[in-house]
């Protein structure tokens, strides 16, 4: 049979044949009776899981810190901060008591305009609204694992803490969303390379969370700089709100994590020979940088020793400056596996993921870049996803069993018990 990757605005084919085919996976369809939007961050509010709601958590006259993302996540913060700041306002919270900080990791800083795009002009002009400075924390602890608790004075200082945050598969800590919103959002660059130079462990993977030593670690702030109350999200392919969750820091959040697995995790009798395996086509293949999330979703669906091949256009090259540092002068993929439990590096990360994938895996790359370039980088390059599909059913035998993956950003693989 003909299998269709997208691959830029079009899209690569392949023959596989039937009996070597182990599955193509495709998103869990969505149970379609619940609210959406707004309107389910509002049924979620009314039913907050293991905490009140939170106009009786949060007692008039104190202060109070909601701990946002940034520009550079999805987070809709315009549609989620009003019908909470209502809540609070008819718990009789003053909004002269209440500071938006947005939660930059070690991100940059932003513009007025920015601001006011990320939580509206309403809201901008209704609470105070400021970003993370990590030259302004305070030690508010060390983790079991050495990470310093520094954390931005704002928060640190405020008498009720509330943190929101969409719900996504992470690639190392697990998921998004929860605690995350403090430990590294709001906390200092020490803390954030401590942390992440944990990715390299085994159990540091996406869908995860047992024994997950960056998630433990992110967790590990809840003792020492309580979250009185979270609003997570999980978004759809397009950005919008498919359910919400609130209340307890962890319960709450497991909670947006099962939801996101029953849409996005994705059962497989066995993990195959050979992975084919797109991130969507355009924007999502736009560069090696968006990419990569769709090539470490599929490590999780091919054997050790098997081969991905990666359809990617990346038509705009590598795509951030310090992960192409990365791939290009670096020696070899382990050298950047151990340079980021050295000194971990924005950027450097995700060149260290794809060195820890292609320690287990072959990697074929099927790309707008140059063969020699792609070479260069340690992927192997092949012009079409036949010719890549053809290589590698030589290299590993005619009965190689395959795996497809079209929507390799959003699926992820788990093999059935």
């Amino acid at each position: 049979m003909q299998v269709e990757l997208a691959f830029g605005k079009t899209q690569q084919t392949a023959d596989v044949a039937e009996h070597n085919l182990l599955a193509v996976l495709a998103p869990n369809p969505l149970n379609a009776d619940g609210p959406r939007g707004q309107a389910a961050v509002l049924a979620a509010l009314a039913n907050p899981i293991g905490t009140p709601r939170v106009g009786a958590v949060v007692r008039p006259g104190e202060r109070v810190a909601i701990i946002t993302s940034d520009i550079t996540r999805p987070f809709p913060s315009w549609q989620v901060l009003p019908p909470l700041l209502d809540e609070l306002a008819a718990a009789g919270v003053s909004m002269a008591d209440v500071t938006v900080v947005f939660a930059l990791g070690s991100h940059r800083r932003h513009t007025e305009a920015e601001m006011r795009k990320l939580v509206s002009d309403d809201v901008f002009a209704r609470v105070r609204c400021l970003d993370h400075d990590p030259a302004d924390s305070v030690r508010m602890g060390v983790s079991a694992r050495g990470t310093p608790y520094d954390v931005f004075r704002p928060v640190a200082e405020a008498d009720r803490r509330i943190c929101l945050g969409n719900i996504e598969y992470h690639y190392f800590a697990g998921y998004s969303g929860g605690a995350k919103a403090i430990m590294p959002g709001v906390c200092t660059r020490d803390a954030i390379q401590t942390n992440h130079a944990m990715m390299v462990k085994p159990e540091a993977r996406a869908g995860n969370l047992t024994g997950n030593p960056v998630r433990e670690d992110i967790d590990e702030v809840l003792s020492v700089c309580p979250v009185d109350f979270i609003v997570n999200v999980v978004l759809s392919e397009h950005k919008e709100i498919l359910h919400a969750v609130c209340g307890h820091a962890i319960h709450a959040h497991r909670a947006g994590c099962a939801f996101l697995d029953t849409l996005y995790k994705v059962r497989i009798p066995a993990r195959a020979d050979i992975v084919l395996v797109s991130p969507g086509g355009y924007p999502k293949d736009i560069n090696l940088y968006q990419a990569q999330k769709a090539l470490d979703n599929a490590k999780h669906a091919v054997r050790d020793g098997g081969v991905i091949v990666l359809c990617a256009s990346c038509a705009e090259g590598l795509g951030e400056d310090v992960f192409e540092r990365w791939m290009t002068q670096s020696p070899s993929t382990r050298h950047m596996t151990e340079q980021i439990q050295r000194r971990f590096e924005l950027g450097g990360h995700k060149a260290a993921a794809i060195g820890l994938v292609m320690e287990k895996s072959s990697v074929y790359l099927v790309s707008d870049l140059p063969a020699g370039f792609v070479s260069a980088i340690f992927f192997t390059p092949f012009p079409t996803l036949n010719a890549a599909c053809r290589a590698a059913q030589a290299a590993l035998g005619g009965d190689a069993s395959v795996i497809v993956m079209p929507y390799g950003g959003s699926t992820l693989p788990e093999v059935a018990p």
